[in-house]
């Protein structure tokens, strides 16, 4: 019996070391591709990009953080023909509950356009209008949906391409308000 019990424990050792190996793997698959994909977003501070809200007002995205004083902030650039944006929209609802949360439509339409879109998926958003691409091509931001984390300071400390768990969000905002 003790040679039976020694053999299965040789055994699972090596299936877990193989099990383990095969993990490593896999972070390193997700970490390369993460890199890959926000390997041209900003670090540090972002420009000050002037902004139109779909409610009309105009303001910086200075002005915007200056309402928040303290807080790691999100920026969220998303586009209403994206069908990953859609799928997280609950999430960043909920998100901006909790932590100040800008979203830019990029290529979404005008102000107006934008304004209806958020009226009709009832998104209580605080959301900045860029019909051209204009904002998201100077935050470098080439797909959507795209989330720029920043600290009390305004540097951004985190991004993410692609879809995001609400605890992969929430993670980042408070790694930035640490």
């Amino acid at each position: 019996m003790p040679t039976a019990l020694r053999w299965l424990g040789q055994h699972l050792r090596k299936r877990w070391r193989a099990h383990a190996l095969n993990l490593l793997m896999l972070l390193g698959v997700f970490a390369g591709t993460h890199w890959w994909q926000t390997r041209n977003l900003p670090s540090g501070p972002l420009p000050a990009l002037p902004l139109e809200l779909a409610s009309g007002e105009r303001l910086s995205l200075e002005q915007w953080r200056s309402r928040h004083p303290g807080q790691a902030t999100a920026l969220y650039v998303w586009a209403q023909w994206c069908p990953i944006c859609r799928v997280q929209e609950p999430t960043i609802t909920g998100l901006q509950q909790d932590h100040p949360v800008l979203t830019v439509a990029m290529q979404s339409g005008q102000t107006a356009q934008v304004a209806r879109l958020l009226q009709e998926r009832r998104l209580p958003w605080t959301t900045a209008v860029d019909p051209d691409g204009n904002i998201a091509g100077a935050l470098g931001v080439h797909a959507v949906p795209t989330i720029l984390v920043m600290d009390a300071e305004g540097n951004v400390t985190g991004s993410s391409v692609g879809y995001t768990s609400a605890w992969g969000m929430r993670l980042r905002l408070w790694w930035a308000n640490w």
